[in-house]
């Protein structure tokens, strides 16, 4: 905002008047964007045991529809953040929906594994531009404590699409089979698509983009990388978002063909869980944030992360004997509650650094975590349907990687010192003249 303030307003971006008129609407679609991949994923996930023997496949191969589609988000998140820095929000946002309601209608209508891998890739690659401009949205409206409470507002939204998604997905399994679920989505698309279209102002003034072309993108995504503090969060978030997956992927067989529940008693327990993320991610925003630093309530959501995710090993690999379904569905509550902490924290700690290149930021934030979830999600598969043991050392493997990224990069104990490095950098970029290149 204050980057505004002091270029005067522009004409085409939301003043912070029109700002605060339309903040519920401008909330409401972010929420939206946000909750394409939960919707994507979740309300797909009680159909994957039915997809197996549907498809004639393995559960890893099965999986594998879910690593494309997270492969996609990944990928496509590193072409979509720069664009939007170079082209404003609005039109990549667009383009990418509409990519992504066709690639979903063509899911619907798959004979073979093997091309439902491929469209679910394509799907992922245009649902990316919700992604990643959604977080890029927020860095152009908010900055500091604010963009921190605006997170976890945005969690409360689009945290509703992980409680509905696999809801919705059980209740359309009664109905038909799994190629209905994609004919949902698709109406969920174009729902989505309407509603930017109408509802989503512009948030990038044409000052304040770059005029480089892919070169001058890269050259951006290096010197982020360079800022070790950045990297250090990045990669923390990326492992903490893995962590959440290998539950994602793994939990369908897990509680349906480990434990015997049916798709809508794992629907219910998937959706308990979403509303303990929910609910963590509401005390994060509106109790902790501006009274605790950020630092120490991530902290407290990685360590979390590692007492759950080490708790369900030793209930898992029958250490206590056969726990049965409660105790194990209690300890996969505690691990997602705990990412309420983790993701809104390392988003806003990351994205405080860079308000100089929000997009290409956003993009570098969102490909780390999708891929090192896509990488963890086929290794929770990997000894077969009849054992949780390797979902929980994914878990805990990744939630001890995301402290030792923490710590050693980021060092939170000088941090201090370098948010106001951080501001300083950034008052820096604020001032320097138009004419110095495109890193403005």
């Amino acid at each position: 905002m204050e980057r505004t303030a002091e270029k005067g307003p522009a004409p085409d971006t939301v003043g912070l008047t029109a700002q605060r008129r339309t903040g519920l609407l401008v909330t409401l679609v972010l929420g939206g964007l946000t909750a394409v991949p939960p919707l994507s994923m979740d309300m797909y996930l009680p159909a994957l045991p039915e997809v197996t023997r549907s498809l004639h496949t393995s559960a890893a191969t099965a999986q594998l529809t879910l690593t494309a589609c997270l492969t996609g988000m990944a990928l496509g998140q590193l072409v979509v953040g720069p664009m939007s820095d170079k082209w404003g929000r609005r039109r990549p946002l667009l383009v990418g929906l509409l990519v992504y309601i066709l690639a979903t209608a063509i899911c619907a209508f798959a004979p073979t594994v093997e091309l439902l891998v491929a469209f679910r890739l394509l799907q992922g690659l245009a649902g990316a531009a919700g992604i990643v401009i959604a977080r890029a949205v927020v860095r152009d409206l908010y900055d500091g404590v604010e963009m921190a409470r605006f997170f976890s507002t945005l969690m409360l939204i689009s945290g509703v699409a992980p409680v509905v998604a696999p809801l919705i997905g059980g209740q359309v399994l009664r109905f038909t089979d799994w190629h209905g679920i994609f004919a949902v989505l698709t109406v969920v698309g174009i729902a989505l698509t309407v509603v930017v279209w109408r509802g989503l102002p512009e948030t990038l003034a044409p000052r304040d983009r770059h005029s480089g072309g892919t070169v001058e993108a890269l050259r951006t995504m290096r010197s982020l990388l360079a800022d070790r503090v950045f990297t250090g969060y990045m990669i923390a978030g990326g492992f903490a978002f893995a962590a959440l997956f290998a539950y994602i992927s793994a939990s369908p067989f897990v509680i349906q063909e480990i434990y015997g529940a049916s798709p809508q008693t794992f629907s219910l327990l998937f959706g308990v869980n979403s509303v303990g993320l929910i609910a963590v991610g509401q005390i994060n925003g509106k109790i902790l944030v501006g009274r605790v630093s950020l630092d120490k309530v991530l902290s407290i959501g990685l360590g979390v992360i590692v007492l759950a995710a080490g708790a369900l090993l030793l209930m898992t690999s029958g250490v206590f004997g056969d726990v049965g379904l409660f105790p194990v569905a209690a300890g996969l509550f505690v691990l997602m509650s705990a990412m309420g902490l983790a993701m809104p924290n390392t988003n806003a700690l990351a994205l405080m650094r860079t308000p100089h290149a929000a997009g290409s930021a956003s993009a570098l934030l969102g490909t780390s975590s999708f891929l090192v979830g896509a990488i963890a999600s086929p290794l929770v598969g990997i000894a077969g349907e009849a054992t949780a043991v390797p979902m929980a050392v994914v878990q805990l493997v990744c939630g001890l990687a995301a402290i030792g990224c923490f710590l050693g990069l980021c060092r939170p104990w000088q941090n201090s010192h370098a948010h106001a490095h951080a501001h300083a950098n950034a008052h820096a970029f604020s001032a320097r003249p138009t004419q110095e290149g495109t890193d403005h």
